[in-house]
């Protein structure tokens, strides 16, 4: 059995490896864990950025990557504790966002300021418990290709949305968006699709 699988099924290992590894509350990673751990861990393409005022809970046992020539805005916050994140090529994540993990954000993304993107997901079924202590669960987000991610919008575990979909500004996705697809509201709903015969967008009718 390798070291990593003895210590996530041992339970005091694996409290004591989360203490060496992260400070306060179990979420930040200790500084020699960014400093000296996560460069060796993390995957970064060419020409890529991160912008000094962005926020990287990156955890060395899980995986991050950013492609080639994509960007994290300042005030983002990226978290993988609960799960890989992928962000792929020419993508661009805006200002204040939030992604948490387990995403995969595909090639040519466009992400507006303040979206939140998390893969993660509180239990709430002991209402005795205050519902923070209670366990998590996971549920990959996945970003197809060429996609724009509206302001404010929040996309919640389990989505998958098509590649050159567009989610409006505000929405709230809990469902999968097809592939060229514009949805929009609370819960976001299908407002057009593109005709690929016309080579124009169509309104959705109900």
């Amino acid at each position: 059995m390798a070291i990593a699988e003895r210590i996530k099924s041992n339970p005091k290992l694996k409290k004591m490896a989360i203490w060496a590894l992260t400070s306060g509350n179990g979420v930040k990673p200790r500084w020699w864990v960014r400093n000296f751990v996560n460069p060796i861990y993390t995957k970064r393409g060419k020409k890529s950025l991160i912008c000094g005022k962005a926020r990287l809970d990156i955890m060395p046992f899980n995986h991050f990557e950013i492609g080639s020539d994509s960007t994290i805005e300042d005030y983002t916050i990226v978290n993988n504790g609960m799960g890989p994140v992928k962000i792929g090529n020419s993508s661009f994540i805006g200002a204040m966002n939030v992604i948490i993990g387990p995403i995969t954000i595909g090639d040519h993304i466009m992400t507006a300021q303040n979206v939140v993107m998390s893969g993660l997901n509180h239990g709430f079924s002991d209402v005795k418990t205050p519902f923070r202590y209670q366990p998590c669960t996971t549920d990959e987000i996945v970003i197809g290709e060429g996609c724009w991610i509206g302001a404010n919008s929040v996309i919640t575990a389990g989505v998958q949305i098509g590649k050159y979909s567009i989610v409006a500004a505000g929405s709230v996705v809990t469902k999968n968006v097809p592939e060229y697809t514009i949805v929009g509201g609370n819960p976001a709903k299908p407002i057009k699709q593109f005709n690929h015969q016309a080579g124009e967008w169509q309104r959705v009718t109900v």
